[in-house]
């Protein structure tokens, strides 16, 4: 809950920035932190849905492969963080 709702904010600021400032950088670093948002809903949440609809008495090799995806999602999600800030930094420094 946290952490949508600063995403949220950090999103309208940077649009903020961008719409008063004229900072572009700010922009982009507001479409990097709402980011998560739909690749949450859109590719995590089914991955997460098929993962706890399996049985653990019959988890195998398809299962295996679905945790690995839902690992690579996270790490997309955890690299859109990181661009954001980066970005958000660098709009500041500039």
């Amino acid at each position: 809950m946290m952490q949508a709702s600063l995403a949220i904010v950090g999103f309208l600021l940077g649009g903020a920035a961008w719409l008063f400032e004229q900072r572009p950088l700010a922009a982009l670093g507001a479409l990097f932190i709402i980011l998560p948002w739909p690749i949450t809903l859109l590719l995590i949440m089914p991955t997460n849905n098929l993962l706890k609809a399996t049985p653990e008495a019959e988890a195998d090799a398809d299962t295996r492969a679905l945790i690995q995806k839902w690992a690579r999602l996270h790490a997309l999600r955890t690299i859109a963080g990181v661009a954001a800030t980066i970005t958000f930094i660098t709009a500041l420094a500039f």
